[in-house]
């Protein structure tokens, strides 16, 4: 079985100080759903009032759980609510036999935290196509219940993991009608890395009060910037889950709030870098900004295919200012584009201009840019007001040293 590796180069120094969020606790264990010696199953309980708002994967072979949260959100109710995740495994095209798995976990995290059923949202990922050892999992949901705690997030943000390097969190204090606001947020996400969402799971908490279709409303929008805007390998998941969840606790009404709707940005925008950061096997982190489209979805499918092809990125690996690679990946898109009035930059560098290379272009510089972690390309159209960023990471030997052996 891959193991996972060496922290990547990419990663924060440390897990960040998250901010207490007043109505939800967490807990974790280690049930050996698929990993030995570490914690793979993660509690978070939620009080009556919370307001929980989600996006999911579009894939058309979706895992049972994930129809299992899409089938319960957005249900109008004031009860408590429970998350309960594992690694390990994705209970995805796993049958009847997974649907089994889901009610047999949500009826048991109910009992066990003493919520319906019907407000309990399971989570599984992890290897594809194998049935999920369930019982391994109901357990430990007592003993996962009478540990609840108020700071156990970090503990959360390492249970879910798969081939992740470091854990993933992010969270903000914004200050509303002069009372405070806390957000916080935890993720996983390395391989498996593409829009709609991707190999990912992200559950963001906030203390905030607001109605819960105004919530799902500013999740999806935040989203379509966010995680939607990020790939490592161009491969959608069976399992992506983001969910969100605002218990009310602080009393403040953020409906209609900027500021708030802001910050909230911020921490998913912080979440879905921090996956392109831990991507399977990376080195560089690259911000691609396309502008001069002919409208902003044009100037995505460009940005996309710049970001996902092999050719781009590996370019990239080798710290090659290759802008031919990225002419062609415009050339393939299907989005409008004219070679002759296409520029790219490499950081501040102008590469190519007009159709032609650039009159002064500079290789070592473009090439010294190259050589850094943190890298940018911008392209403009030169056809009309269109713009999308989105964000990805190099493709090296890596990737292919965790994927090659992922089950064995």
């Amino acid at each position: 079985m891959a193991t996972i590796s060496s922290v990547s180069p990419l990663a924060p120094d440390a897990f960040p100080d998250l901010p207490v969020i007043e109505g939800v606790t967490f807990s974790t264990v280690a049930a050996g759903v698929r990993y030995q010696g570490r914690t793979d199953v993660m509690l978070a309980k939620l009080i009556p009032g919370t307001a929980l708002a989600g996006v999911f994967t579009t894939s058309a072979t979706r895992s049972a759980p994930v129809l299992d949260c899409q089938d319960k959100l957005g249900r109008a109710s004031e009860d408590g609510a429970a998350i309960l995740v594992n690694s390990g495994n994705s209970n995805a095209f796993t049958g009847k036999g997974g649907v089994s798995a889901v009610e047999e976990i949500t009826a048991a995290t109910a009992a066990a935290c003493d919520v319906p059923q019907s407000r309990v949202f399971t989570a599984s990922t992890g290897v594809i196509g194998e049935p999920l050892p369930f019982e391994k999992i109901t357990a430990h949901l007592t003993a996962l219940a009478s540990q609840l705690d108020t700071s156990g997030i970090a503990a959360a943000a390492r249970a879910i993991m798969t081939t992740d390097t470091f854990p993933k969190g992010a969270g903000t204090e914004v200050k509303i009608a002069g009372q405070t606001v806390k957000i916080a947020g935890i993720a996983k996400g390395s391989g498996m890395i593409a829009p709609d969402m991707a190999t990912m799971l992200v559950y963001i908490f906030t203390d905030a009060k607001l109605p819960q279709a105004e919530l799902q409303a500013m999740v999806s929008g935040h989203n379509a910037q966010t995680f939607n805007c990020i790939t490592v390998d161009s491969d959608t998941s069976t399992s992506d889950t983001l969910i969100v969840a605002a218990t009310g606790a602080s009393g403040v009404d953020v409906s209609g709030d900027l500021a708030f709707s802001d910050a909230l940005h911020g921490v998913m925008l912080d979440l879905a870098h921090q996956v392109v950061r831990d991507g399977e096997g990376a080195t560089k982190f690259v911000e691609i900004t396309v502008t001069g489209a002919a409208s902003d979805r044009d100037a995505k499918t460009h940005a996309m295919s710049i970001a996902n092809s092999p050719l781009v990125k590996t370019a990239i690996a080798g710290e090659d200012p290759n802008w031919g690679r990225v002419v062609m990946a415009i050339g393939k898109s299907g989005a409008a584009a004219d070679r002759d009035r296409l520029s790219i930059r490499f950081g501040d560098v102008v590469v190519a201009e007009n159709g032609w290379v650039s009159e002064g272009y500079d290789e070592a510089k473009a090439a010294g840019h190259m050589k850094g972690e943190e890298l940018f390309i911008g392209v403009d159209i030169g056809l009309g007001e269109g713009r999308s960023t989105v964000w990805t990471c190099d493709l090296t030997h890596g990737y292919i040293d965790i994927n090659a052996d992922y089950r064995s």
